[in-house]
């Protein structure tokens, strides 16, 4: 049973707890660290998964023995990495990136990695170059970090090409803190909520901005 403490609300946690937890149980070797790095190398925003995130992510795919995974925004490549790594030898990530600047940081990344077998990066926005995938699959999982107006779309999209027990991860569900707002975007970020419940199990863990799990019925 929690303690008052824990039902009030009260964080138990500090930066220096964190590290220390990530450092033991998510740790980067080299190639890791080298695209965890990239972003700031190259002047890309800082916008990707922390390490402890990146390596549920990864280990959730593994539970769900996933061979053939989408990413929809790359960035630079972190959470391709991540998610490559879930995967078996003859296993496949499809990511894609909008920015073709971010896109060609992500393959030499992912080349140095030496994960080209397994990682393809596509460019384009999602909503075009997901319907050009679907032959590939059905798919094991989907990963979503991308543009969040379109967030709705990614999951419909899901909901027809993951196979059962396919996983469904968005990141930044909580939408930095303005989901319940009248806004266009927060309204398309809670219909992804919702519908998403429609044709997943799902939870949305608390991570400091929201990771939407779903498991497809």
């Amino acid at each position: 049973m929690a303690d008052n403490d824990s039902r009030a609300g009260l964080v138990y946690f500090t930066r220096a707890l964190l590290d220390w937890t990530t450092q033991v149980h998510a740790p980067h070797d080299a190639a890791l660290q080298q695209a965890f790095d990239a972003p700031g190398k190259h002047d890309l925003p800082a916008i990707q998964l922390g390490p402890s995130e990146a390596r549920l992510t990864e280990l959730l795919l593994k539970l769900a023995g996933a061979r053939k995974v989408v990413e929809v925004g790359t960035l630079a490549g972190y959470s391709a990495l991540r998610l490559a790594r879930a995967l078996p030898p003859d296993g496949e990530v499809h990511t894609i990136e909008f920015d073709p600047r971010h896109a060609e940081v992500a393959r030499q990344v992912i080349a140095t990695a030496d994960e080209s077998r397994r990682v393809t990066v596509h460019v384009g926005r999602g909503v075009d170059v997901l319907p050009t995938l679907e032959a590939k699959g059905p798919f094991c999982g989907i990963f979503i970090d991308a543009d969040k107006e379109s967030y709705d779309l990614y999951g419909r999209w899901a909901a027809k090409h993951l196979r059962p027990g396919g996983l469904l991860i968005g990141d930044n569900v909580f939408l930095f803190s303005q989901l319940l707002e009248d806004t266009p975007r927060a309204a398309a970020m809670r219909r992804f909520h919702e519908e998403a419940k429609q044709h997943f199990e799902t939870v949305c863990i608390p991570t400091p901005d929201g990771m939407l799990l779903g498991i497809r019925r």
